[in-house]
């Protein structure tokens, strides 16, 4: 009988997780893009461009992601935009190896395009993060949902069980727009 619990509970996990990884980001209206996002559209054409790709399975692509996050959480050493460019907010890739979170998800998609992960299934997204300070993390979006991609962890999450609240994410479809999100703990508290 314990054994049989077992089971039955094991299924119950793994549905339940299917169920929250199998979701995307709701979107509604347009909204303005963050400061900075602009500058670094028309300095790197992949970030709003759409580029050939290959199509990866869910498995293959799950793969590449948790690698791309792994090393480039490896790799980059954590530093505000501030100290390097005097300016408060500039998105760009990493500079000597520095970078803050809108820097690692932007190395993250330029590392995933080349790789051949398909550019319209990535998104950046302004949340609420740790101290509630925003917080920028790339969005993957594959057949089982969309999953976060994040400096301040080495897992790549459903967005679901992130603990974040999503306040805007560019458009997958027209990459150079944003739309507004909401969604998460505290969604509720914006409208």
């Amino acid at each position: 009988m314990a054994r049989l619990f077992s089971l039955a509970a094991i299924s119950f996990i793994l549905l339940a997780f299917q169920a929250v990884a199998g979701s995307s980001l709701p979107v509604t209206r347009s909204i303005g893009a963050p400061v900075g996002f602009g500058a670094a559209c028309a300095k790197y054409k992949w970030l709003c461009g759409r580029m050939a790709t290959q199509q990866l399975n869910d498995a293959a692509g799950m793969a590449l992601l948790q690698k791309v996050n792994r090393a480039v959480n490896g790799r980059i050493i954590p530093a505000e935009d501030r100290p390097s460019s005097g300016s408060k907010d500039v998105w760009s890739l990493p500079v000597a190896g520095r970078g803050d979170c809108e820097d690692y998800a932007l190395q993250k998609m330029k590392d995933l395009i080349e790789a051949g992960f398909p550019s319209n299934r990535l998104a950046l997204s302004v949340v609420i993060g740790p101290h509630d300070q925003n917080h920028v993390v790339l969005i993957a979006r594959t057949d089982g949902g969309d999953f976060v991609l994040d400096n301040l962890s080495s897992a790549v999450k459903p967005w679901r069980i992130t603990g974040y609240t999503f306040l805007a994410t560019q458009d997958f479809r027209s990459r150079t727009g944003w739309r507004v999100t909401l969604a998460g703990p505290r969604a509720g508290e914006f409208s």
